[in-house]
């Protein structure tokens, strides 16, 4: 009879486990939940969570790498998929493990403002801080590539500023990176002409990105610059005859 007692304990912690599971997967599809799109990738590296946290951050201590081991979820996103939008309520933050993001300020008549990328290794600041103060989202982001992120419930916020050290600095210098990058975006905006931002923004995409072929459209960088496309399309012409770039049919060439 004790014997049957424990069978049917397990039993029911593993029908307990199911539920949770199921309620989770529930959540990760809501419309509420900070990830809207995410995507079945067939073609991401097979890495499981415990070896993107070894691989990725191995400064974290043990026992905070036994924890998000525990509790994190892989979510893979496609090229062009948003991962989160102004007003969404914030259940997660995240880690990238693979791909690129890119977050953007979106604006009261739908303009978008491009403010900065996120790679492998980084987090996003912003679902930190929301996330910890229980507030909706004031950006945008979205995967400019197939790109993985290693989803961290809220509940476990408090908890990990508090117990673990690695973890705390860990998110004091993803604050510092994200508000300097910021900075850097307001100086090129407010003391620098159309021009000189231009020159500056395909620089940083080119050192972002990793490549000389930046495949971007006169729209996409008169959005991300806020002007229109006209003004990029003649800006990009006299770049082009002081051979600082070249511009193929699907490409600009970055030669600087």
């Amino acid at each position: 009879m004790p014997e049957k007692i424990n069978t049917d304990k397990k039993v029911g912690q593993y029908r307990f486990k199911d539920r949770c599971k199921h309620q989770l997967e529930k959540v990760l599809a809501a419309q509420s939940s900070i990830f809207i799109f995410g995507s079945k990738i067939s073609n991401m590296t097979n890495l499981t969570v415990t070896e993107y946290i070894n691989k990725l951050f191995a400064q974290f201590e043990p026992a905070l790498k036994d924890i998000l081991i525990k509790n994190a979820m892989l979510r893979d996103f496609g090229d062009g998929d948003l991962l989160m939008q102004t007003g969404q309520n914030m259940r997660f933050t995240v880690l990238i493990v693979e791909g690129k993001i890119k977050l953007y300020r979106e604006g009261e008549d739908g303009q978008e403002f491009f403010m900065y990328y996120l790679q492998p290794g980084d987090a996003c600041a912003l679902s930190m801080i929301c996330a910890t103060k229980q507030e909706t989202s004031q950006v945008m982001a979205k995967a400019i590539e197939q790109t993985r992120v290693l989803m961290i419930p809220i509940a476990l916020m408090d908890q990990l500023m508090r117990d673990y050290k690695t973890w705390y600095y860990f998110v004091i210098e993803t604050y510092r990176t994200r508000f300097e990058e910021l900075l850097f975006v307001i100086d090129n905006i407010a003391f620098k002409a159309m021009d000189e931002r231009l020159a500056f923004y395909l620089k940083k995409q080119a050192a972002d990105l990793n490549t000389k072929e930046l495949h971007l459209t006169h729209s996409e960088i008169a959005s991300d610059l806020n002007t229109s496309r006209e003004v990029i399309s003649r800006l990009l012409k006299k770049m082009e005859q002081a051979r600082q770039i070249v511009m193929h049919r699907n490409y600009i060439e970055y030669l600087m």
